[in-house]
């Protein structure tokens, strides 16, 4: 069995300010190991974005256990710390802005983060990279002459400078068409083949529905996992497949460790659940849920 690359325990990030206190994570339990390709899914303010931050080492917690890699972020002194973002995780975001410097061409900004290391031959190892991302033809292209997309695959081949353990993406294809997208998810899945482990947070559905592993942030806690169906498996480049619409994955609802589930309120919704009691039944070695006494009352007195 795979090692655990990511193991959250009972992760708590609370944001304080003189008025209030936001939760933004809620006892969040997941382990992710090595070699996976994960893809975090949720809605704004779900947590997932905080969630990242925290495991990138940009964000502490406040509570729980966080260890990736094998380093435990909650102990990590700052000079560790400075080590861990530089030797175990690389960062893949959203806003190019912060992946690339613009006064610089696209192989010396690939060279700059090798150049913070011992041991690697700076331009022969990022010439590498920009080949590995199809980006070697543009190696002396500024920011300003490259494209969205280009800028992304350069910033990939920032990322993976160092050889991270680790590969974060916020929202990757977030700003680009659905052919460069298509380009940057085959990219990832080239270096998860080869063994690189990946986390990817992202709104694309499309993107979503090809990775095998789909983990749902609700409320700060996970909710759900998506497990991608074997007869979709050997099928991820087909252009013919409509990847929004088509069913590519099995959902399960996740059981924290006090037995508890989260239920979408759409589901209760359809089942004519109110309120915040549910009855639970063990039928025939099937769990049954359905509406307290007093909603049903309630339901029959109105009509």
């Amino acid at each position: 069995m795979a090692e655990a690359m990511i193991q959250a325990d009972g992760l708590v990030k609370i944001y304080k300010s003189k008025q209030t206190e936001v939760l933004a994570l809620q006892g969040l339990d997941l382990i992710v190991e090595e070699g996976e390709l994960t893809a975090i899914i949720g809605n704004s303010g779900s947590g997932k974005s905080t969630f990242l931050n925290m495991i990138g080492g940009l964000d502490r917690p406040s509570a729980g256990s966080l260890v990736v890699g094998g380093k435990n972020l909650f102990t990590i002194s700052e000079k560790e710390l400075v080590r861990y973002k530089r030797d175990t995780v690389g960062f893949v975001w959203q806003n190019n802005g912060r992946n690339l410097l613009p006064y610089l061409t696209a192989l010396e900004n690939v060279m700059l983060p090798i150049s913070l290391s011992k041991g690697h031959k700076k331009k022969t190892r990022a010439l590498e990279l920009l080949e590995m991302v199809g980006m070697s033809h543009r190696k002396h292209s500024r920011l300003n002459m490259l494209s969205g997309g280009e800028q992304q695959r350069i910033a990939i081949a920032i990322a993976l400078a160092n050889s991270p353990k680790l590969l974060l993406a916020d929202e990757p294809t977030g700003s680009v068409d659905m052919a460069t997208a298509n380009y940057i998810f085959d990219i990832f899945m080239e270096l998860n083949r080869n063994g690189q482990t990946i986390l990817i947070v992202t709104h694309d559905v499309a993107l979503s529905k090809k990775v095998r592993r789909v983990v749902a942030i609700r409320d700060g806690k996970i909710s759900s996992e998506r497990l991608l169906k074997e007869k979709y498996a050997d099928r991820l480049k087909e252009v013919m497949i409509d990847w929004r619409e088509e069913d590519t994955q099995d959902e399960y609802a996740v059981v924290d460790k006090a037995g508890r589930v989260q239920i979408p309120k759409e589901m209760l919704g359809a089942i004519g659940i109110e309120g915040n009691k549910v009855k639970v039944e063990l039928k025939d070695k099937t769990v049954v849920l359905s509406g307290s006494k007093e909603q049903n009352s309630k339901k029959q007195l109105e009509k």
